[in-house]
């Protein structure tokens, strides 16, 4: 496996890595700690084959988000290289026309990037799926290697396999610098749930271990993407935990839900509602929760978009409902969607279909 990366890189100057809209934990650690992989092989010649990764080989490796990413993610190491699609559309579509790879990390549909993802399609060079969702549109003939496998844990678990075994190819390992580890625990933390789910293999643990090994401080970390938090933050939380929760006992199911306007009035910034949908589930006897969140439409969209994250416990899936009701999936436990139109329509369809999708 890590041969085949090794060999994909050879000869590429513009090498292109893509992560997914409202970037999470594991977007942003999956690829930026590709990033540090790649330029380590490119400077420092740590390669275990110096002639795919030799100075001369590489020219440039770009990090692009589709849309700004928490603050709350700005102290890892890289991201504020990364490019933002929303903010620099003129200089992210350069470099995605000029790359002659592109390397897809925790997302396998090209319209979770757009309009950076049809750019992306109008280019024919290779194109690297690393992933751990379940399938989305694209033929899986248009990825040149596809990474994907929904038993991991997090992208980021994909990634430090890949790295490992690049590594072992001439029965060496590549010694995982702090850098590369640290964004690798970020990502795996984060969409784990600070291992309370998608965490039961014994690999996640001794994943965990050898990022501990590699120097990282799992308390800072942790400090830093979870104990910094604003007072409106901690406001809309009660705010919606208060009057916005709406309990449904007899199929232990919590729903919450937030317009715009109740946003605004909280002073909403990107990353406020990371981790609220998993409260309910501390409420004894709720299995299920599920977020709704409203944006206002931008220019050429007229109707709002709901997101809407799914999170449930044990053998409760809610990965298909995702998938099938709301254009979306994910984890068995920890799964997201979307639908255009009005918060009213989402909680209607999320009313209809729920007794199909849910196990009582």
């Amino acid at each position: 496996m890590g041969k085949e990366l090794e060999d994909i890189l050879v000869g590429k100057q513009h090498i292109v890595i893509l992560t997914h809209m409202a970037p999470d934990g594991d977007a942003m650690g999956s690829a930026l700690a590709l990033y540090h992989w790649i330029q380590i092989c490119q400077s420092e010649g740590r390669s275990v084959r110096e002639t795919v990764c030799a100075p001369s080989a590489l020219r440039s490796v770009s990090v692009i988000v589709p849309n700004a990413f928490p603050a709350f993610y700005s102290w890892m190491p890289g991201a504020l290289l990364i490019k933002i699609y929303e903010k620099e559309p003129d200089a992210c579509s350069a470099l995605i026309a000029a790359a002659d790879l592109f390397i897809c990390t925790d997302f396998n549909d090209p319209k979770r990037i757009n309009p950076a993802g049809e750019k992306m399609m109008a280019n024919p060079a290779p194109k690297i799926l690393i992933d751990h969702h379940l399938k989305g549109t694209m033929d899986n003939g248009q990825w040149t290697k596809d990474y994907s496998d929904p038993s991991a844990s997090s992208a980021c678990e994909i990634v430090y396999r890949l790295i490992a075994a690049a590594g072992q190819v001439d029965l060496r390992p590549l010694a995982l610098t702090e850098d590369i580890a640290t964004c690798l625990y970020t990502g795996l933390m984060t969409d784990t749930g600070n291992f309370s789910y998608s965490s039961s293999r014994p690999e996640v643990f001794e994943m965990a271990a050898a990022l501990l090994r590699a120097g990282i401080d799992k308390d800072a970390i942790h400090h830093a993407v979870f104990d910094q938090y604003s007072t409106d933050r901690v406001r809309l939380t009660g705010y919606a935990l208060y009057r916005k929760m709406r309990i449904y006992p007899e199929h232990h199911l919590a729903l919450i839900t937030l317009s715009a306007d109740e946003l605004d009035q909280y002073h909403y910034q990107q990353g406020d509602c990371e981790g609220l949908v998993n409260i309910p589930l501390q409420i004894a006897d709720v299995c299920y929760s599920v977020l709704m969140r409203e944006e206002r439409p931008k220019p050429g969209t007229p109707k709002p978009r709901i997101r809407i994250s799914f999170r449930s416990q044990g053998e409760h899936p809610v990965n298909i409902w995702a998938n099938e009701v709301f254009h979306g999936g994910g984890h068995m436990n920890a799964s997201g969607g979307e639908i255009f139109g009005s918060l009213a329509q989402a909680v209607q369809l999320f009313e209809k279909t729920y007794k199909t999708y849910i196990k009582q």
